[in-house]
């Protein structure tokens, strides 16, 4: 058989393959053994089989950015092949095309066992073609736009190449200081696990053999989101009952809807580090949880416990990760260098060897390596399945809908179709290098639409005035700027952060808008014209200032590819915005970390009133500026007839009135939340339980039905979930903090 293409099956043999793989759940409780995989097993050596193991960047199509300490030197094709001959490498990462794709598994197919290689990559929020920052698309509230971008991207990776994807990153993130929140969908544990799974469901499709569907890794397991003080990497000091239920809940999710894979994180829960954690890697997610598929190390995680101080070397560090339920180490190649040694020594048993090794060897059939190595390896399906009209529209719509309007006064927005001279003011004008936001390395460049394009592709005079650099003055920039807005009828004020400022190792002690550009804000609303704050960003900032009290302001975060045109389609009425925060904006950086579910003291400040010896800061209020959930429209909403049961038992149906008072077509967001009032655990002051997007043409009204469960009431106790009897408060609303306060009992 060449190389070069699959075998083929008869009959007979694509039936027993398809029972194989009906009974193959890599994320459920069911694993059928497959006969190829424990014949191959029986056949390797120690060394091959730690060979499957191990996985490093790709060298042999390299995307030519340096994004992680440590990385090989580039240009080193020649080199990995020969390893990848001598069976030293399962898994190559982070490498874009057919050709170089083809050559790595060539190089496969000439190893004695031919084992195929999976190729992976970071697909956070699209590869060619970028959709909106996890954390802005998850302020649309729509699991099925987070699917059908997931769905996308999944199709353009498999067409280039890849068919396992370090995505979807769903850790609940607290804090904004950490810049790693923009992978995420925020700070709410009930969004973020619909859309954990509504994601993965899109990357993994109906069928993981399906040529289009890429394996997907919940990551980062676990509590990564709660770092210490908000910085990249930090320790963590996290209570039993605030790691189940908010950062395990979100994978727990994804293990029983099927995610295929797992990533160990970088930090530590309770003196231990993640990625050396048997009871998180092993006892809790494939004991209790019954999980089936692998777990692969973060970048050099397993290297890393030698720093943490929990492993006195490299074979140290390889033993203790891998006994701890580590599968596949990432870039480090401990598991090469020390588990041939560590099961000849005794002190790895061969069993555990095997059982890494069946899980990877189990994900290479579930996807069809096996059957055929050049999966998603084809020079067709590069040209025709990469940057589709259908995916552009897709970013766009996208775009827009994660748009949020945070403020409007006066109706500012939208802009009339004709709104007279405008100036559009701001480092981020006429960029394009700051569109798609972090973790889109892979992107195509030439697809970014500036704001400025944008609206130059509606047939606008615009006048584009830098003002200043992001984070320095520029010589007259100032005063170019006030010169184009006293001449305008009208000010974009483009200003915020580059995505070089979010996203992994760039935590920040005060997500403010920089210096140079609120001197530029400043002078800009002195001349009096109207002002439209475009925030360019990837985390909720603390405002300030000229940007605080600019009549109209519109988080559009980075929306990826289409950008502008997705900006001007808000800016203008083309799309009515309906996006809600997936987190708060503090009134000051100092408040972080800052959450919606935070907890009473037994001092909580009242709203009004003295403040004296109550829990709070002496600068500002204990409440966000934007609450999570805050989100305006160009129509008006209104919520009625709130009907909520007096008792319940397993579940309840809660209804509620929803009309749209405003003159045109548009979408409200309502939302579900409960406060338990007694508990034997203090509870959160609210907690979301459920939503909707309702879409209403104006004047018309729709009655909504949610759903409430017995399970949506439960908390961890001292060891184990507890449902205690008693009264709740509800709320139906519109955000985080308003709606009639209602009530039921738990009988």
């Amino acid at each position: 058989m060449s190389p070069h293409s699959a075998p083929k099956l008869d009959r007979r043999q694509m039936l027993k393959a398809g029972a194989t793989i009906a009974g193959l759940s890599l994320g459920g409780r069911a694993l059928a053994q497959s006969d190829r995989i424990e014949s191959l097993i029986r056949q390797m050596t120690p060394a091959e089989k730690a060979g499957q193991l191990s996985c490093f960047s790709d060298q042999i199509r390299p995307i030519g950015l340096p994004f992680n300490p440590g990385l090989p030197a580039r240009n080193d094709a020649a080199a990995q092949l020969a390893r990848i001959r001598k069976g030293e490498i399962g898994m190559l990462f982070n490498g874009v095309g057919y050709a170089g794709a083809r050559a790595a598994q060539d190089a496969m197919m000439e190893t004695r066992l031919k084992i195929p290689l999976i190729f992976a990559g970071d697909v956070i929020h699209g590869l060619r073609t970028a959709y909106p920052l996890p954390i802005a698309e998850a302020c649309a509230f729509d699991p099925d736009l987070a699917e059908r971008t997931a769905r996308a991207a999944a199709i353009e990776t498999t067409a280039l190449g890849m068919q396992w994807t370090f995505a979807p990153m769903v850790d609940v993130a607290r804090d904004q200081r950490w810049g790693r929140v923009a992978e995420g969908s925020g700070e709410d544990v009930y969004l973020g696990t619909k859309l954990a799974v509504a994601r993965m469901r899109g990357f993994q499709g109906r069928d993981l053999r399906d040529p289009t569907s890429v394996a997907a890794c919940a990551k980062h397991f676990a509590a990564y989101g709660a770092v210490s003080g908000g910085m990249d990497y930090n320790f963590t000091e996290i209570s039993p009952q605030t790691l189940h239920e908010v950062h395990l809940a979100p994978f727990k999710a994804c293990v029983d809807a099927g995610v295929a894979t797992i990533m160990s994180a970088f930090n530590d829960i309770d003196g231990v580090p993640s990625s050396g954690n048997k009871w998180l890697l092993t006892d809790l997610l494939h004991g209790q949880w019954g999980f089936k598929g692998l777990v692969v190390g973060d970048y050099t995680a397993d290297e890393e416990l030698i720093v943490h101080g929990y492993a006195a070397d490299g074979r140290d560090a390889a033993k203790k990760a891998f006994l701890a339920g580590m599968d596949m180490a990432m870039a480090s190649n401990l598991f090469n260098l020390w588990l041939p040694d560590l099961i000849e020594k005794g002190e790895v048993p061969m069993a555990r060897l095997d059982e890494a090794v069946r899980r990877v060897l189990s994900l290479k059939e579930a996807i069809g390596l096996f059957d055929n190595p050049y999966r998603s390896i084809s020079q067709k399906a590069e040209r025709t399945q990469v940057s589709t009209p259908g995916m552009l529209k897709l970013s766009r719509e996208a775009g827009a809908r994660s748009i949020v309007l945070l403020k409007n006064e006066g109706d500012l927005l939208p802009l009339k179709a004709n709104p007279g001279r405008i100036a559009l003011i701001g480092p981020f004008g006429e960029d394009r290098d700051n569109v798609v936001g972090t973790w889109a390395f892979m992107s195509d460049a030439t697809l970014n639409v500036s704001i400025a394009q944008g609206l130059r592709n509606r047939k606008l005079t615009v006048d584009v005035v830098k003002g200043s650099d992001v984070e320095a003055p520029i010589a007259g920039g100032i005063e170019a700027a006030v010169a184009a807005a006293r001449n305008a009828d009208v000010v974009l004020l483009a200003i915020g952060e580059t995505q070089l400022m979010s996203g992994e190792a760039q935590s920040r002690t005060e997500i403010v808008v920089p210096d140079a550009q609120m001197a530029l804000a400043e002078a800009v609303a002195a001349t009096g014209k109207p002002v439209v704050v475009l925030l360019r960003h990837g985390r909720a900032l603390a405002l300030h200032g000229a940007v605080k009290d600019a009549p109209a302001i519109l988080a559009t975060w980075f929306l990826g590819s289409e950008s502008g045109n997705a900006i001007a389609d808000v800016l203008f009425g083309d799309v009515n915005p309906s996006a809600k925060l997936s987190v708060s904006f503090p009134r000051e950086s100092g408040q972080e970390p800052y959450f919606y579910n935070h907890k009473n003291t037994g001092r909580s400040a009242p709203d009004t009133g003295s403040q004296e010896y109550k829990a709070r800061y002496r600068e500002t209020k204990n409440e966000a500026l934007y609450p999570f959930g805050h989100g305006l429209s160009y129509s008006r909403f209104t919520l009625t007839n709130v009907t909520v049961p007096a008792q319940m038992t397993d579940a309840m149906e809660v209804t509620a009135t929803v009309t749209n008072t405003g003159s045109r077509a548009g979408a409200e967001v309502v939302q579900l939340y409960i406060h338990d009032k007694v508990a034997s655990r203090t509870r959160p002051v609210r907690e979301l339980k459920g939503f909707e997007r309702v879409l209403l043409n104006p004047r018309q009204s729709r009655t909504i039905r949610l759903r409430l469960t017995r399970d949506d009431l439960r908390f961890w106790g001292e060891n184990d979930w507890v449902v205690e009897p008693g009264q709740f408060d509800l709320w139906v609303a519109t955000s985080s903090v308003d709606g009639e306060k209602r009530s039921f009992e738990l009988v």
